[in-house]
């Protein structure tokens, strides 16, 4: 059975850092592209980076380049996604899913998502 859980989500100042983790089972992560999505209130949800299965290769959203950055450990089965110079318009409930790299549309399976809010 396929199954994602994110945690690392919080309650983060501006211009701080948060790393969210998300933890695979049912099946090994590095053969599938996965993506973070996150869907802020009132916004359709968008995809944020996404990692591709056999090659590594990796994806970012135009206002998240230079601040985010996808990455996977393998032998833990785990993607996370590093967060840093967080900003107000990042708060958003993020989700884990697969396959992550082709839009919102052709997800299969979404994690239950973690709330990050961007507040002083």
């Amino acid at each position: 059975q396929v199954q994602l859980v994110e945690s690392g989500g919080g309650l983060v100042q501006p211009g701080g850092s948060l790393r969210l983790s998300c933890a695979a089972s049912g099946f090994t992560l590095d053969k599938y592209a996965i993506g973070w999505f996150r869907q802020a209130p009132g916004k359709q949800r968008e995809g944020v980076p996404c990692i591709g299965g056999t090659d590594g290769s990796t994806f970012y959203l135009g206002s998240v380049k230079g601040r985010f950055t996808i990455s996977r450990d393998s032998a833990k089965n785990m993607v996370y996604l590093q967060m840093d110079g967080l900003k107000p318009e990042d708060t958003a409930v993020y989700y884990c899913a697969t396959p992550g790299c082709s839009g919102t549309h052709n997800v299969e399976y979404w994690g239950q998502g973690t709330q990050v809010t961007v507040s002083s």
